[in-house]
């Protein structure tokens, strides 16, 4: 991004969930103080901020993402569907305006510098593999082929937020530590452990379903 590092950002607080870089958030605008976001948002740079609101604390975290509009729709009733992408992440120094919709003064955040290329590079393809061997035994589990999808992003940077922004389940908080952290390798030694953890789980699974279905074999 090419903006300053400090800008006031209108805010699009969402329950449970949190925007990673890169990608896209499909978003339904029908509440009044909202159309008018939209309306300012358009007349500027198409960018508004997007931040989980947590609804059991009623409170922002400080780390949001933003997102650009790439399209929108507007019905004769004023509502709108828009499209957005997941730009550069920011952290919040300060809500300048509550009413009629949040806006904060914020600081653009990213990555620290890469010490190691190779070893970071070793990392993301071990992450890979475990993420693979996920999606291969949840197929063996339930019967059915998957795969990984076509089009994964290669650097690790964008790699680890892929995989953050897919994690499966209830897992927003998780998810925004992911969101919040600073440094490439990291985040994806925190996903290593947890898709590892996962991939023991499946994997004991799978070994039990096989044992079950050989039996029942052998009974008949």
């Amino acid at each position: 991004m090419a903006d300053l590092a400090v800008r006031e950002l209108p805010l699009f607080p969402l329950p449970e969930l949190v925007l990673f870089p890169q990608e896209v958030l499909p978003l339904h605008i029908f509440e009044s103080r909202y159309r008018m976001m939209l309306k300012s948002v358009l007349e500027t740079d198409s960018r508004f901020g997007v931040v989980r609101f947590d609804p059991r604390t009623k409170t922002l975290p400080e780390v949001g993402c933003c997102a650009e509009i790439i399209k929108h729709q507007t019905s004769e009733d004023g509502r709108s569907n828009i499209i957005t992408l997941g730009q550069q992440r920011f952290r919040i120094l300060e809500i300048t305006r509550k009413a009629p919709f949040y806006t904060a003064l914020v600081s653009w955040i990213d990555d620290c510098e890469v010490e190691d290329p190779d070893s970071l590079k070793q990392l993301s393809e071990k992450v890979l593999l475990a993420l693979n061997d996920v999606v291969e035994l949840t197929g063996k589990l339930t019967d059915s082929e998957r795969n990984l999808p076509d089009g994964l992003p290669l650097m690790p940077r964008e790699l680890s937020f892929w995989i953050a922004a897919h994690l499966g389940g209830p897992v927003a908080d998780e998810q925004q530590n992911l969101l919040e952290i600073q440094d490439t390798t990291q985040r994806l030694l925190r996903e290593f452990d947890m898709l590892d953890h996962t991939r023991k789980q499946l994997a004991a699974r799978t070994a039990l379903k096989e044992t079950l279905k050989n039996t029942d074999q052998a009974n008949t």
